[in-house]
């Protein structure tokens, strides 16, 4: 029977946006071939070198999650939000009492077991906190004028985001934030409110030199001073010292931090300090794209992938393998597609006229943009190393199913009228 004038057309039945989800399904099967490329290895690895099957697996439990949610009514999707916020900061805390080791780093407890089933609760915690975030922000009649209209939605974002740090899982962690600022600059935040919410973390940051920081905290008063008719006392007075606790915390926080991550933060600074250990992954990333020049080396004969040089090659520096083996145009095409990627995701922003719609689809525009950035950035020096794996071309099951329920979402929720 042919489709009704109110029907959608067959393929945004099945495909809900058929450029996002041909985006998506090209950079998924790119990562499957790179995944593959990483297990070719001169001593095989039992472990790298299946790698690729299960990512195809995983690929189509993905592509099942997808067309499920695609089906989906937006009224359903918008009444589970805050149940499936409820349910990931349950998971979230239960990762921390029953959670297993699983990753990089030793001790680090990021996954619970049910079975034989392994999933990462902070993969779904990021989707439920879109969904969570966006939910908050849509029943505004007006966009946020003042700090305590921010205070909600950085509670909202901050329980999970403490409890993934807790795991500890700082890279995955960052993905709250962007998610944070990318919905609160969508609900029409302006920037100077963004501004002041971010500043205590700037605060954080440049308060390793105390210089920097002192020039900074005279540049947030002048800025408070020029603006105080926009703010209320006590906002202004709580940013101040918000900024000045900042800068006290720096030095114990410090003393917090495992020794892995401290050393991620060192050898940013100086790769050269400890060339053989924590550097190690840095300095062996940096020679593997470098060497790649413009066409690479031919696709599986990396030779510091070979070696089993390049750390994790098949997770977080899967970009490090495409840039030795495909070279200067592997990485272009790569950026090009996430870049497409992003910006059809604003697009569909931009021409929904549902709230609650446009806030999720930048949210998942804010967690995109953050694990692209950071995971590049780190395999070339540009950010410290967090360990934050590359959107659908990294391996991780978990993961690549939650980048095709984003995808999902945003393909449904674009055309909320069907």
């Amino acid at each position: 029977m042919p489709p009704t004038s109110s029907s959608p057309p067959r393929s945004k039945r099945w495909l809900g946006d058929p450029i996002l989800a041909g985006l998506a399904l090209v950079l998924s099967l790119f990562g499957i071939a790179m995944v593959y490329s990483a297990g070719v290895l001169n001593i095989p690895s039992p472990v790298t070198s299946i790698a690729w099957r299960r990512q195809v697996l995983w690929l189509v439990v993905a592509l099942i999650a997808f067309v499920a949610i695609l089906q989906a009514r937006p009224r359903w999707i918008e009444w589970a939000a805050i149940p499936a916020y409820g349910l990931a900061v349950i998971l979230l805390a239960a990762t921390l009492v029953v959670g297993t080791g699983a990753g990089t780093a030793e001790g680090v407890g990021r996954w619970i077991q049910l079975g034989p089933l392994r999933f990462q609760p902070a993969e779904f915690a990021k989707l439920a906190a879109v969904l969570g975030l966006a939910r908050l922000l849509s029943v505004r009649e007006t966009p946020p004028q003042g700090l305590r209209d921010l205070v909600a939605p950085s509670a909202l974002m901050g329980l999970p985001l403490i409890l993934v740090v807790l795991q500890p899982d700082l890279g995955t962690a960052l993905a709250f934030i962007g998610i944070l600022f990318a919905a609160l600059y969508w609900a029409g935040t302006p920037p100077l409110l963004l501004f002041l919410l971010a500043s205590p973390g700037l605060a954080l940051i440049l308060s390793f030199s105390t210089p920097v920081w002192s020039v900074y905290f005279v540049g947030l008063l002048v800025l408070i001073y020029i603006f105080r008719y926009r703010l209320y006392l006590a906002e202004s007075v709580g940013i101040l010292l918000l900024n000045l606790a900042a800068g006290t915390v720096a030095n114990p926080l410090w003393g917090r931090l495992a020794d892995y991550q401290r050393n991620r933060l060192l050898v940013f600074l100086d790769p050269g300090m400890d060339p053989r250990g924590a550097g190690w992954n840095l300095i062996q990333s940096k020679v593997a794209i470098g060497s790649g020049g413009l066409t690479g080396k031919g696709f599986t004969q990396g030779t510091q992938k070979r070696l089993d040089f390049l750390p994790e090659q098949h997770t977080d520096f899967i970009f490090s393998v495409i840039g030795e083996e495909l070279g200067f145009i592997g990485v272009t095409l790569a950026v090009a597609l996430f870049a497409f990627l992003l910006l059809r995701v604003i697009r569909l922003a931009e021409i929904t006229p549902d709230p609650f719609a446009g806030l999720v689809l930048f949210g998942i525009f804010g967690a995109w943009l953050v694990h692209i950035f950071i995971n590049i950035g780190m395999t070339i020096g540009l950010v410290p190393i967090t360990g934050i794996p590359l959107p659908f071309l990294s391996y991780g099951g978990t993961f690549l199913v939650t980048c095709w329920a984003f995808t999902a979402l945003a393909a449904r929720l674009a055309r909320r009228e069907a």
